[in-house]
């Protein structure tokens, strides 16, 4: 497929669900952020206090509901039973055709580590973005992240290799290990 993506929706069992991204997800977005500030902070870039705010949250939501529904990227969030978002997978920067590929990012709130989450929303992610009709999904970890390492392998993801001062994390220029994840070997649309 190509084009507009569809609604993804999967119950990941233990009361989770994955869900795409809606604009009225901004207010329990933005507590996410909030609440897990500091849990977050070694694995991202800097935030400034406005990114925390629901306002912010609600542009960058819009921006990306609208990118979703171009085909260019993929955003979910996993929600418990009570509607709060513990998780985020995104799959950014799609790029169709001859290279089928997208770039996968995630974030588990720091109450809900260690379950298997990550690990069973990223296949669903894969599942999906398979049925989008892409070819590979890339992915890059800090060196010393092992349990994100540990979810890309339980998913299939292979490592390709070392990025020096990949991206900027943290407010530094740090080093990543890349991994990659063959989709599908169907014929580009």
């Amino acid at each position: 497929m190509t084009g507009a993506a569809t609604e993804l929706r999967v119950a990941l069992g233990d009361g989770y669900l994955l869900r795409s991204v809606t604009p009225d997800d901004a207010p329990a977005l933005a507590a996410a952020y909030l609440r897990n500030r500091a849990h977050l902070a070694p694995w991202e870039p800097v935030r400034g206090d406005g990114f925390f705010a629901v306002d912010e949250q609600a542009r960058r939501l819009h921006s990306r509901v609208a990118s979703d529904a171009r085909g260019e990227s993929i955003t979910a969030v996993v929600v418990d039973g009570a509607d709060a978002v513990v998780a985020s997978v995104n799959v950014n920067d799609i790029v169709r055709v001859v290279f089928g590929n997208g770039h996968l990012g995630y974030w588990t709130d720091g109450e809900h580590t260690g379950r298997g989450l990550m690990t069973r929303a990223v296949a669903a992610v894969c599942d999906h973005a398979r049925a989008e009709g892409l070819h590979r999904l890339q992915a890059a970890t800090l060196l010393h992240n092992a349990g994100s390492q540990q979810v890309l392998r339980r998913n299939g993801f292979s490592a390709i290799g070392v990025a020096p001062d990949y991206l900027f994390i943290a407010g530094a220029w740090q080093d990543h290990v890349l991994f990659q994840r063959i989709l599908s070997d169907a014929d580009p649309v």
